[in-house]
């Protein structure tokens, strides 16, 4: 709908229509600038709401007539909801968009709904324990008939969301706009880290022999014998693979926005960890026949074959594969074989339990996967390193008796 100007120069009014749980709530808001932001030198703008045009028109015209004394006013009754859009707006620009678009999910679908119309300044934590509470033990109202049963949530959901809400504050008390952070005092639910469902020693032949000529047969063996996620894999390019040393260079990945239609980019890895595998000489010749693969459809296509491609992996006219037609093929081999729960990504937890199980030091692994820290490779795994811990003691119990048997023939 287009904005309605006010008269003097004053913001422009417009009609906001927000879907919150399956119903439409309509109001009008206008922003105004209210000052600039110490660090970036960019606008922070005062989002001012109002159940009609009248009630916000009124606002604006008390803010422009006494400045400094209705400025402070609107600042002292900006909601959570106004923060967290001045915060979007203006410092997540320089983080990748895969993070932006993940905030800005929560904070709309999760945090705004539950608590966005409370004041900033009345926001402690209390409220926001008790919203974090609501999200892992929701209620439904029983006496609304029009009222959905909402599931939990995941701990690890509701521990991102206080990281985002928890940034979100931190600038607030940075700029003044509260004293101290209300979410320094909550209580977070532990919450396990998921290690996926691998393909076990039984799945992995069949797994391979059902991708035996398939047209992603080279991008599923080389994720499960390195362990790249499927954006990384995705998004390799010749130039970052060196046969004379034997390495490959995971520097970057493919990115689809989270939406219907959405836009694909590259960007750095998870983490921004950029890293360099040492590959065998069984993956080199995975590559060498991907290679050959391509150059039969390059010479297919002739002039339809796209000049700039340089991606490893790409369709009949050299452009980048979609994540969706590897998955949905993906999907339906591990049915087809059996093991139907099975995600792309379990082809990388298969690859960790395969190194960990096979004498790779934790370090070795956590580098080649690209976490964080081998303490959190440790975590993930725990399940696996258990098993090791029982192999070590069983290698130790051989070692024990051996030697009683080399006492016995002294």
């Amino acid at each position: 709908m287009p904005r309605q100007r006010t008269a003097n120069g004053m913001s422009s009014i417009r009609q906001t229509i927000r879907n919150v749980a399956g119903k439409d709530y309509t109001y009008y808001q206008a922003k105004q600038t209210i000052g600039y932001d110490p660090v970036t030198g960019k606008q922070l703008q005062q989002t001012i709401i109002g159940k009609t045009k009248k009630e916000v028109a009124e606002k604006l015209k008390m803010l422009h007539s006494n400045p400094e004394e209705d400025r402070n006013s609107l600042q002292d009754s900006m909601t959570l909801e106004e923060w967290l859009e001045i915060w979007t707006g203006a410092y997540l620009s320089d983080v990748k968009p895969s993070t932006a678009e993940l905030y800005e999910k929560y904070l709309q679908v999760y945090v705004i709904p539950h608590i966005g119309k409370m004041k900033l300044s009345e926001l402690d934590g209390i409220c926001v324990q008790r919203f974090y509470n609501v999200l892992l033990h929701p209620k439904t109202d029983t006496e609304d008939p029009e009222a959905r049963p909402v599931r939990p949530i995941s701990p690890k959901t509701v521990r991102n969301i206080h990281g985002v809400l928890h940034k979100a504050l931190d600038m607030a008390v940075e700029l003044k706009r509260l004293k101290e952070n209300p979410t320094n005092s909550c209580k977070l639910p532990k919450a396990k880290e998921r290690a996926g469902t691998p393909l076990d020693e039984k799945a992995v032949p069949l797994f391979l022999e059902a991708i035996k000529g398939h047209r992603h047969e080279y991008i599923y063996k080389i994720a499960l014998f390195t362990g790249l996620r499927e954006g990384e894999v995705l998004g390799l390019e010749w130039d970052s693979l060196n046969t004379d040393k034997s390495t490959l260079d995971v520097r970057q990945q493919l990115w689809k926005e989270k939406k219907k239609g959405g836009q694909y980019e590259i960007t750095t890895p998870k983490y921004d960890k950029i890293r360099t595998l040492v590959l065998p000489d069984a993956v080199l010749e995975l590559f060498r026949l991907q290679e050959e693969k391509q150059t039969q459809m390059r010479e297919n296509a002739g002039s339809l074959w796209m000049k700039d491609s340089n991606f490893v992996f790409t369709n009949e006219v050299g452009k980048f594969v979609s994540y969706r037609t590897v998955y949905d093929c993906f999907k339906r081999i591990v049915k087809k074989i059996g093991y139907p729960k099975v995600r792309f990504h379990d082809l990388r937890h298969t690859f960790a339990v395969i190194s960990l199980t096979n004498g790779d030091d934790p370090k070795t692994v956590q580098d080649n996967l690209g976490h964080a820290t081998a303490a959190f490779t440790l975590k993930v795994y725990a399940h696996v390193t258990d098993g090791m811990k029982r192999q070590s003691a069983a290698r130790m119990d051989q070692f024990i008796h051996d030697l009683d048997d080399a006492e016995e023939k002294i």
